[in-house]
C-alpha cells in the first residue's frame, strides 16, 4: 500500500492536523461507541490522536495502533506510556491480524489517503468479530473545510499548474455525500450509518495556520516547497492577505467538517 499523504516530520504534521484530530477524536469515538473490556484496532494511527483518546473514554482492554509511515509509528509508540496500547507498523489494505480479533476497527481521518480504500474497509471487517463495528472518519474537503480550500483556491489563481492538485485534494475517496456508507455496504456491513461532526480549527495568527505548509507539510506544503522564489513569494503574501481579509493579523476560526460512518459486521 502506498499513501498520497506528505509527511516530514511529526512535529510538523502535528501542527498541521494532529491537533485537529485530536479535538476531532471524542466525537468520532462517541459516534463509533465504546464499551469497557474491548479490544480496538486503530487503523492509520497517525500520532496517537485516537489511540491515546480512547483509553479517556472507557476502560478498554486492549488497544493496537497501526500506521503505514515509520514517522507515525515511531512517534506513537514514544509517546506512549499504557501497557494496554500497542503500535505497530502496517499496511490498512493487508492487516496482520487473524480474523475476529477485534470488538472494533476504527480509522480517523485516514481512509481518503488509502488508494485502495474497498481493501481497506475489506480488512477492518475481517479483522472485526461478529456484532463488532467497524467506523471511520474523513474530513469532507470540498464543502467542509474551508480555511483548507481558502489556501488552495488562493494558490490555483496564481499557478494554473496547482489545479490538478487541488482536484485530487477536493475530491479524494470517501468524501463525497454517502459515498462511505455505501462503500461499507458493498463489504457486507449491517446498520450502516453516516454523518458529519463538526469542531472548529482555531489559529493564533498567520504564521500558526501558514507555517506547517511553509516547512513543507502535506500535499499543499509538497507543492509550496517546490516553487520558485517568486512565485513562492507571491504565494505566501496571496495566502497571508487571505487570512488576514483586510483586518490585521491575529487569531481567526474556521470550521471544519468530518464525514463518519459506522456499520456491524454481520452475526453468522
Amino acid at each position: 500500500m502506498t499513501s498520497s499523504f506528505n509527511v516530514r516530520s511529526a512535529g510538523g504534521y502535528e501542527q498541521l492536523m494532529g491537533r485537529w484530530s485530536k479535538k476531532l477524536a471524542p466525537l468520532f469515538i462517541n459516534f463509533a461507541g465504546l464499551a469497557d473490556g474491548e479490544r480496538i484496532l486503530d487503523v492509520g494511527c497517525g500520532n496517537g490522536s485516537l489511540t491515546f483518546a480512547l483509553p479517556r473514554a472507557a476502560d478498554v482492554g486492549e488497544i493496537v495502533a497501526v500506521d503505514f509511515s515509520p514517522v507515525f509509528v515511531e512517534e506513537a509508540a514514544r509517546l506512549n506510556t499504557d501497557p494496554r496500547i500497542r503500535v505497530e507498523q502496517g499496511d490498512a489494505t493487508a492487516l496482520p491480524f487473524a480474523d475476529d480479533t477485534f470488538d472494533r476497527a476504527l480509522a480517523l481521518l485516514v481512509l481518503h489517503f488509502v488508494p485502495e480504500t474497498q481493501k481497506a474497509i475489506a480488512e477492518m471487517r475481517r479483522v472485526v468479530r461478529p456484532g463488532g463495528v467497524v467506523a471511520a472518519a474523513v474530513w469532507d474537503h470540498l464543502g467542509g473545510m474551508p480555511g483548507m480550500r481558502m489556501m488552495w483556491d488562493t494558490v490555483v489563481v496564481l499557478d494554473p499548474n496547482a489545479r490538478p492538485l487541488r482536484t485530487h485534494y477536493c475530491f479524494q475517496p470517501m468524501m463525497a455525500p454517502d459515498e462511505m456508507k455505501n462503500s461499507f455496504v458493498l463489504q457486507g456491513l449491517e446498520d450502516v450509518e453516516e454523518t458529519s461532526l463538526l469542531i472548529r480549527m482555531d489559529y493564533h495568527s498567520f504564521d500558526d495556520y501558514w507555517g506547517p505548509i511553509a516547512a513543507g507539510e502535506g500535499p499543499l506544503g509538497k507543492y509550496v516547497a517546490g516553487l520558485d522564489p517568486a512565485l513562492r513569494a507571491k504565494v505566501d503574501a496571496a495566502v497571508r492577505d487571505a487570512y488576514e481579509a483586510g483586518r490585521p493579523d491575529g487569531p481567526r476560526s474556521f470550521v471544519s467538517v468530518a464525514w463518519a460512518c459506522r456499520g456491524t459486521v454481520p452475526v453468522a
